[in-house]
């Protein structure tokens, strides 16, 4: 059993859980992931590391509210205990002096974004990162990625905080500007991910993408999590979840995010009954 030890309420259907977890906490990297089950009968979850503290044995965990586990997740109060922490899991980033690396988030994609910034910049890079959410309720984690980096630029969707649109129109700046960029990490939902890949890859931009393919064991024995990455088959789990976002078969990975859609639907509503009509106070 873990500990949950601080808890809070980051933005709108966004929770932040700090759990006591030494022996993950004592080995973790920028990149990896855990697997999570709250209780003996819970959905096992993967959640990127946020960040983690090897001498308090502590690991930060950051997710979204988006169906019935991660509102159960979200749940569990200060003092109370997770069931099963597994990991770390996972291929750390590949942190390097490369020299101007720009890191592109976009909404919950910035609590994975956070210590590879951070690590980035303690290689001894400029760190220019592109932060976005589609309001500014939504947006996280600013303070911290304003310390990870060199450079920090801002924008949400509908211009209620910071620049008014995309994080790939700034990207799209910075590469009309001429300026030096020798990597681009981009992380956050599928379609921006895709979109960043997309304008890179005719400057020749190496890109790296972080993939949350739906995965079950994070072992690389079940298969659920497969990709296909530059016509091979590869295991998010054990290959990844770092990819070369030109190398991405994005068709295929959005079609298998979206398997299980409607059972999912089924067990939010369940879970939403079983709570009189709300949802752990997102509603």
């Amino acid at each position: 059993m873990y500990e949950v030890v601080s808890k809070k309420r980051l933005a709108d259907s966004v929770t932040l859980l700090e759990i006591q977890c030494p022996a993950i906490a004592a080995k973790a990297k920028a990149g990896q992931f855990v697997i999570v089950r709250q209780k003996e009968n819970s959905e096992r979850i993967p959640l990127t590391l946020s960040d983690w503290d090897a001498e308090s044995g502590t690991i930060t965990l950051i997710f979204q509210h988006a169906g019935r586990s991660t509102h159960e997740l979200a749940l569990v109060e200060e003092g109370e205990t997770i069931r099963d922490v597994v990991g770390p899991l996972g291929r750390p980033t590949e942190i390097e002096k490369y020299g101007t690396v720009v890191c592109v988030g976009g909404g919950i994609g910035l609590a994975v974004l956070r210590p590879i910034a951070r690590a980035m910049k303690e290689a001894g890079n400029t760190v220019i990162s592109i932060i976005g959410a589609r309001d500014k309720s939504l947006l996280i984690l600013k303070d911290e990625m304003h310390s990870a980096s060199s450079e920090l630029h801002v924008t949400t969707d509908n211009g209620s905080y910071g620049r008014h649109g995309l994080v790939s129109d700034v990207l799209d700046e910075l590469i009309g500007e001429g300026r030096a960029i020798d990597l681009v990490v981009a992380i956050g939902p599928v379609p921006m991910m895709r979109g960043i890949s997309d304008k890179t890859r005719p400057h020749g931009l190496k890109t790296v993408v972080s993939l949350d393919s739906i995965m079950i064991d994070g072992t690389g024995m079940c298969g659920g999590c497969r990709v296909t990455i530059g016509g091979e088959t590869k295991f998010t789990c054990v290959d990844g979840p770092d990819f070369d976002g030109h190398m991405v078969d994005w068709d295929e990975l959005v079609t298998r995010k979206k398997m299980y859609s409607e059972h999912e639907k089924e067990c939010m509503a369940l879970f939403r009954a079983e709570c009189g009509g709300g949802a752990g106070g997102d509603e």
